[in-house]
């Protein structure tokens, strides 16, 4: 027999959550043609002696809609095992959209998800009206990877409604059925889901909150109802939860509840752990447990480390808005940057400045050093590496001690403001509920802010092999059978005859989550975090690899991943 790939000598965790067991791997015409001893040749084999074989990971929650145009190996995923995404989260997208409302949309995204309108103009090819018709646009892409959507509510009620959705006007029997149309028009067409958003953190170019933010259950239900007649698609939710009024989180886990039950369609929501409300997680997983009781498939995810900002001389400090010295060095070249605070006068002012700073002194005292151990990233918020703990230990303030630690990492240093999922051991507990799955890695949204599309590698290096959370093959199942099982992702996120050939070759020890980089790769010369990952020796998107130790190797077999 011969084949187009085997990857011998390897440690099969095949996403079932059974235990690792040896077996080769053979693949042919993009599927998986053998599993176990493989006896025959093939055109190339992989050595995977010492190293994990894994299926390739699903990543549920990115916002890569406009990224997916010019970035065609979908970076930063790609370093860390994806190979295949869900795009056209929490409500936000470009489809469907009438030509005259481009650049609203555009607008919006940057609003939302912080994407450079500048970019999205200038790299969507905007060739398109309908949902159906952005997809057929994405599928004639090249692709590294597999790339899914979901509809979102923003433009479905701008389509259905025109700006009186802007005005927060409940929709009217009329608007729904329109709102009806055109998600079942979606789904037919190979949406895998609808998406909205509740939260009043989104806001539209002007400040107002986004369509759809304060919508009846009855327009929710009733959208999800077309879900129910089509017997496909995922409901995706970013809920109310920043109220801190336990009533409030009733509210929203009864519509999800009952749009569950109704419709008999799954639902996932965003949920994080944070400071200002430390029990709200607790209190949701509650009522996610009661809602399990009654039929309902309602699922949270959460990310597996902090979400925060990121804060260095490359990008944002945490003085920026003293304006002065610190506002000229934002709109200066990085070079320019580090050259003034090597200048005794300029350093002088810089600190002197910093006083007036608005932010408070204690906020910016928690903004926390990103140290690099053994070429990983640390993500574990040690109180030692607080600006406060740094300044203190050196007998400075907190702007000398940011200027210092610049200097002395020739601008390099970065620090992170975590605003959720503050605590890992609240972390840890969520990530074992069973009803919790992993997601909110933002890949390609909050470009010059945040970077979490590691969520991969920290998974697997931080939690199973430093703290022991799960066993290995329990976080594969995570990262793979289970959200591809969730999303209806056929054949995939399993290591079986006939499944298809997306595959990772994973060398575990050597597994690390690298440093955030800053880099000026987007169109019109936008600049992004990406984030890079070791460890991975080969990722095989449809039988044919797609990277090689970090590497693009060329190859673009990644499909649209259709309804």
């Amino acid at each position: 027999m011969s084949y187009d790939l085997v990857i011998r000598n390897g440690t099969l965790v095949d996403g079932s959550g059974g235990e690792p067991t040896q077996a080769d791997v053979a693949v042919a015409g993009g599927r998986i043609a053998a599993v176990g001893r493989v006896d025959g040749t093939a055109d190339r084999t992989i050595d995977a002696d010492g190293c994990l074989v894994t299926p390739g990971f699903v990543d549920i929650h990115t916002h890569l809609d406009a990224q997916i145009f010019w970035d065609p190996i979908v970076s930063s995923p790609c370093w860390h095992g994806v190979t295949s995404v869900v795009m056209g989260n929490c409500g936000v997208g470009f489809a469907p959209c009438r030509p005259e409302d481009r650049e609203y949309f555009a607008r919006l995204m940057e609003s939302v998800e912080d994407i450079p309108t500048t970019s999205i103009m200038e790299g969507l090819s905007w060739s398109w009206e309908t949902y159906s018709e952005y997809l057929d646009a994405v599928e004639a892409l090249p692709k590294g990877i597999n790339v899914g959507g979901m509809v979102g509510h923003c433009a479905v009620r701008f389509w259905a409604m025109g700006k009186r959705c802007l005005d927060q006007k409940q929709a009217s029997a009329e608007d729904i059925e329109r709102m009806r149309e055109v998600v079942a028009d979606s789904i037919r067409g190979g949406a895998l889901g609808f998406s909205t958003s509740r939260t009043t953190i989104h806001k539209t170019p002007d400040g107002e909150p986004i369509p759809g933010t304060f919508a009846a259950p009855e327009e929710l239900i009733g959208i999800a109802r077309v879900l129910a007649e089509q017997g496909k698609g995922v409901f995706e939710a970013v809920p109310y939860l920043e109220s801190g009024d336990p009533e409030v989180y009733r509210s929203e886990l009864a519509w999800m509840t009952d749009l569950c039950v109704q419709t008999g369609r799954p639902l996932t929501f965003g949920m994080v752990q944070t400071h200002q409300l430390p029990d709200v997680w607790k209190t949701v997983l509650g009522m996610v447990e009661a809602a399990a009781a009654r039929g309902a498939n309602l699922r949270p995810q959460t990310q597996v480390r902090s979400v925060g900002v990121l804060f260095g001389l490359v990008n944002l400090t945490p003085f920026d808005l003293a304006g002065g010295h610190w506002g000229l060095m934002r709109i200066s070249p990085f070079e320019d940057r580090l050259a003034a605070l090597r200048k005794p006068d300029v350093r002088q002012k810089l600190i002197a400045e910093a006083e007036t700073c608005p932010l408070p002194k204690e906020m910016i005292g928690l903004f926390t050093r990103l140290p690099v151990e053994n070429g990983a990233a640390r993500y574990d918020l040690r109180p030692e590496n607080r600006l406060a703990a740094i300044a203190e230990r050196r007998g400075v303030g907190l702007a000398e001690a940011f200027i210092d630690v610049c200097l002395e990492t020739e601008g390099k240093a970065l620090f992170l403001f975590p605003f959720a999922n503050q605590d890992l051991d609240a972390v840890a507990e969520m990530l074992q509920h069973p009803q919790m799955l992993l997601g909110l890695a933002d890949s390609g949204a909050h470009c010059g802010q945040i970077m979490d599309a590691s969520l991969p590698t920290f998974l697997l290096s931080y939690w199973v092999g430093e703290r022991g959370l799960f066993p290995v093959e329990e976080a594969i199942r995570k990262l793979t059978s289970e959200p591809a099982e969730f999303f209806g992702l056929k054949d995939r996120g399993r290591i079986r005859k006939g499944a298809h050939g997306d595959l990772n070759v994973i060398d575990f020890d050597a597994l690390r989550v690298c440093a955030p980089e800053y880099v000026h790769d987007f169109p019109a010369g936008a600049a992004r975090y990406i984030q890079r990952a070791r460890g991975y020796r080969h990722t095989i998107v449809n039988g044919q690899p797609f990277m090689q130790d970090g590497e693009h190797t060329g190859a673009h077999a990644g499909v649209l991943l259709r309804s």
